[in-house]
């Protein structure tokens, strides 16, 4: 039987692919994504729900997330001063990826550390 040729270069890798998985797979930045898509959350209650990340990388990351445009930071003057922070647009429309991804994981790779596997 005659070797088939692949119909692609295998050597030839998907950049947009490549800076997806590069950017999803920076610690935090999908969790912190995903924590965020049933709505706004104050920096404390983003704390709670990325367990095990500390304060100051929680604010690096929220940093690059809101100079990427994923997220806004929302400051409600008060008394008191709140912080809260929200997808933008160009970060909701990550929500469906994240929840197959989600969805995916839970079903093939085994449970995790995480309190909720």
């Amino acid at each position: 039987m005659p070797a088939t040729t692949p119909t692609h270069d295998p050597k030839v890798c998907n950049a947009a692919l490549v800076r997806a998985f590069d950017f999803l797979g920076k610690r935090w930045n999908g969790v912190i994504l995903g924590s965020l898509t049933q709505g706004p959350l104050g920096f404390a209650e983003l704390k709670r729900a990325v367990v095990g990340i500390s304060d100051s990388m929680l604010s690096e990351r929220l940093s690059e997330l809101a100079g990427l445009g994923l997220l806004a930071r929302e400051v409600d003057p008060g008394p008191p001063v709140a912080v809260r922070y929200a997808l933008t647009g160009s970060g909701a429309a990550l929500a469906p990826t994240l929840g197959a991804l989600t969805e995916w994981a839970g079903t093939h790779l085994p449970a995790g550390d995480c309190p909720e596997d």
